[in-house]
């Protein structure tokens, strides 16, 4: 089955006060680790979308080996980061049956979950969401069919796909470190010895 792969990494990360697409995790940047585990899982279609310090980033960022797009809308709020994704995917990938979303601050995702997810999906029928499960919701890394692309672009603001996972016909996966991401300092802190 055909996925392509779409890393929502536009925000200003202005909590953490630095770039958290550019932190380092054993030796790589959190924005190509997430475009390795997404690549091991769906193959070469991945998308970045970058928005805030973009140039910055896709100079220090190793990910020159994907399809990277700007967000020049980034400020207006997560949906836009979501539209222009999908829409990429749309024309770069029409083979796509679906859509796997990613941010870049959940250092404990694995390729291993992703995969997963892809499984679940591929058994899955109908428009079916598939989602991961942790901190008692369903959220991202998830999977949304090529029939739903429509609710995806229609999204607005600061509303991310969370809302779209509220189907009691979501397809859940656990994901029991999800909740661990980098958001502040202290999150940052904490993250030594993160494993691969």
């Amino acid at each position: 089955m055909a996925l392509a792969g779409v890393v929502l990494a536009a925000g200003a990360s202005r909590r953490l006060g630095q770039p958290k697409q550019l932190v380092r995790v054993a030796g790589e940047t959190l924005l190509e680790r997430t475009v390795r585990v997404a690549q091991e899982a769906v193959g070469g279609r991945v998308v970045v979308v970058l928005g805030a310090e973009w140039e910055r980033i896709a100079a220090e960022a190793d990910v020159a080996h994907c399809t990277l797009v700007v967000n020049t809308e980034w400020e207006q709020g997560i949906a836009t980061s979501i539209c222009c994704g999908v829409a990429t995917v749309r024309e770069r990938f029409p083979e796509a049956e679906g859509v796997l979303l990613l941010v870049v601050d959940q250092p404990r995702l694995t390729a291993g979950h992703l995969r997963g997810l892809a499984e679940a999906f591929s058994t899955a029928e109908g428009r079916v969401a598939v989602a991961s499960e942790y901190a008692g919701v369903a959220g991202i890394p998830a999977i949304f069919p090529a029939a739903r692309f429509g609710e995806l672009r229609a999204l607005r603001g600061d509303q991310g796909a969370r809302g779209l996972l509220r189907d009691a016909g979501v397809v859940r996966v656990p994901f029991l470190e999800g909740g661990v991401d980098v958001d502040t300092p202290e999150d940052l802190a904490g993250l030594e010895g993160a494993g691969r």
